[in-house]
């Protein structure tokens, strides 16, 4: 999910797309999952 967020020189997350299209949805859902500081989640809006 590279083109949805991407992450500073400290580590922090950086939201680079507020829309998620269904295409990218799994990698998010995947990014979600192995993200060891749990600093992503996705909020059905």
């Amino acid at each position: 999910a590279m083109e949805v967020f991407d992450q500073d020189d400290d580590g922090i997350a950086i939201l680079l797309e507020e829309q998620v299209g269904a295409e990218q949805l799994d990698d998010v859902r995947e990014a979600i999952a192995v993200c060891p500081a749990a600093a992503i989640r996705l909020v059905d809006q």
